[in-house]
């Protein structure tokens, strides 16, 4: 039996971005204080701890699903890019007492970015472009 080290890898990403994300849905879903705290002092609560949720609960079966990881992977970096955004201008890296949700964001950053390199030829073929 060999192993595949690079499709382990792939899934590897995948799975890590994907658990990480669903993993933060419980808290946005049921309301978590902690949650609503971060969401209202962004201005956004509660459309936006919602509708974050959603989005990253397509993002995260997006990347698992692999005919549309590189899709996932790209809904993933944006919404981590905005994540990463509001803790360094508005929420600090440390938010409530520590910085698990900054690291968590740049873990599932790097994690897409990734992806989004690995399957950069199904994202050139979404926009029709030629390479």
């Amino acid at each position: 039996m060999t192993i595949n080290f690079k499709t382990l890898g792939i899934w590897l990403l995948r799975i890590l971005a994907a658990l990480i994300m669903l993993q933060t849905l419980y808290f946005k879903f049921s309301a978590d204080p902690q949650s609503v705290k971060l969401f209202t002092e962004l201005g956004m609560e509660p459309w936006g701890r919602i509708g974050t949720g959603v989005m990253e609960l397509i993002a995260s079966i997006l990347i698992l699903i692999p005919r549309t990881t590189a899709v996932g992977a790209v809904l993933g970096l944006g919404l981590m890019s905005g994540a990463i955004f509001f803790h360094l201008t508005k929420l600090g890296i440390i938010f409530d007492g520590d910085a698990i949700l900054f690291i968590y964001a740049v873990i599932v950053f790097v994690c897409c970015a990734l992806l989004a390199f690995i399957y950069r030829k199904d994202l050139f073929k979404l926009v029709g472009a030629k390479f």
